[in-house]
């Protein structure tokens, strides 16, 4: 049998398995322990490379490509990217985007994202899918919170941990939500599909980019560790991005105390850990989210694992 069979009737075994009520740790947190599987599964997700394309108009552009498997196989690169969004990219940036060969954008911003910040900067001939994930309100909160230039306005709104607060729910609703849930399944059908490279994107390219993207690694076999560090870069990537931000608000004068800013700004492993404590509560883990949540049946999560791990 091929190697591709394997991790093929794997996935498939995985799923059918996790359906019947194992632990999703057994198939993406746990590596073997002997000496041949340490080598073959590293234990230190650190090790990985994180492949960022840079961008003069998007700063978390990145190839999901390239982590290892618990199987021992490798995402292929150059065929599923994830980024903020693209309304900003310079001609230069363009002609970069143009380089990856997309055959698919999708846009997970809401209207008044779109209306705010503009339509994605594309190659011709590439249009972007319109699949709005909602951020209950986070964005017409925050741009209202800084248009009202009052510093006590804005920490009634954001200080006193209700900005954390806010984030956690709105992570819940990626797990609670059915239009949410619809919009990812969507997504992740048309990449199971393989009709060519495919980049999904929200506005900062790391609350709702970032739910689908540990969904799709761990749907893959990647170690549940690998997968939370991906995620946890968006704030390598945006670091230097979002602190000038804040610096442009307090010198323009419009927030005496940016700083307000940086539980929204941020990815924190406690707003993904609402989003997986939903998912067990609700769909009993994992896979039961993936196959019960997201109504993905097991040829779909076969042909993401055929199609994306070699």
């Amino acid at each position: 049998m091929s190697r591709a069979r394997i991790r093929l009737a794997t996935a498939v075994l995985a799923a059918a398995l996790a359906m019947a009520g194992l632990p999703a740790s057994a198939f993406a947190r746990t590596a073997p322990a002997t000496a041949d599987a340490q080598h073959r599964y590293p234990a230190h997700p650190q090790a990985e490379t994180i492949r960022q394309i840079p961008l003069q108009g998007a700063v978390n552009v990145r190839d999901l490509g390239g982590y290892r498997t618990w199987t021992g196989g490798k995402v292929r690169p150059g065929l599923v990217y994830r980024s903020d969004a693209l309304s900003r990219l310079t001609p230069a940036d363009v002609t970069t985007v143009a380089g990856l060969g997309l055959t698919e954008v999708v846009d997970f911003r809401i209207p008044a994202e779109l209306q705010y910040d503009g339509a994605d900067r594309l190659p011709a001939g590439l249009t972007a899918t319109s699949r709005p994930v909602s951020d209950l309100g986070l964005y017409a909160t925050l741009v209202g919170a800084i248009a009202s230039g009052d510093p006590v306005q804005q920490e009634r709104m954001l200080g006193g941990g209700r900005a954390e607060a806010y984030m956690r729910d709105i992570y819940r609703t990626f797990v609670t939500s059915p239009e949410n849930r619809a919009q990812f399944a969507a997504t992740l059908r048309e990449i199971a599909d393989g009709r060519g490279p495919l980049l999904y994107h929200c506005t900062s390219g790391k609350d709702r980019t970032g739910w689908l993207s540990y969904v799709l690694l761990r749907a893959l076999a990647v170690p549940e560790d690998t997968a939370e560090l991906d995620y946890l870069a968006s704030n390598t990537f945006r670091g230097a991005y979002d602190a000038q931000v804040r610096a442009g608000l307090k010198q323009s004068g419009r927030m005496l105390n940016p700083d307000l800013l940086i539980p929204l700004q941020e990815v924190r492993t406690d707003y993904l850990d609402s989003a997986t404590a939903r998912m067990e509560a609700d769909f009993g883990g994992f896979y039961g989210y993936l196959t019960n949540g997201l109504g993905l049946d097991l040829r779909t999560l076969a042909k993401l694992q055929a199609r994306l791990v070699g």
